[in-house]
């Protein structure tokens, strides 16, 4: 397995972690997969922040009830930037609206930090034509 190959599932993982960790409330594991400048574009085309994000989740404003990568996760990959990109199942609650069970087309944009560590700076949902039945 190539390097780049072994950074890209590396990059995977680190996704699902932080989709586990949003569903979980988990802000110890999620608060460090997410750069301090991160920005969340909504569906809606709304912009949440990584305060307001792991806030709103930390206080049961944003609650999921199932985010997961539905489909393999497509990985473009340079030496210190990636984009990812997959459809979701996600069932969230989002200030007391109850969204239902629903396919999203997710983007994702993550740095590596000096350290090495991936952190992701950007993502954006957008609600895929297809709904769950």
């Amino acid at each position: 397995m190539s390097d780049e190959s072994v950074e890209a599932e590396r990059l995977r993982a680190t996704e699902r972690e932080r989709l586990h960790a949003l569903v979980t409330v988990d802000i110890e594991t999620a608060e460090p997969l997410h750069a301090d400048d991160f920005q969340l574009i909504t569906p809606g085309g709304g912009a949440l922040s990584k305060e307001k994000y792991l806030g709103g989740i930390a206080s049961g404003e944003i609650r999921y009830l199932v985010f997961e990568a539905e489909s393999p996760i497509a990985v473009r990959l340079s030496e210190r930037m990636a984009a990812l990109r997959y459809q979701s199942r996600l069932d969230i609650v989002y200030g007391g609206d109850h969204a239902g069970l629903r396919r999203y087309l997710h983007t994702g944009v993550y740095e590596r930090d000096i350290a090495g560590d991936w952190r992701i700076v950007w993502s954006q949902a957008t609600r895929a034509a297809e709904e769950i039945v």
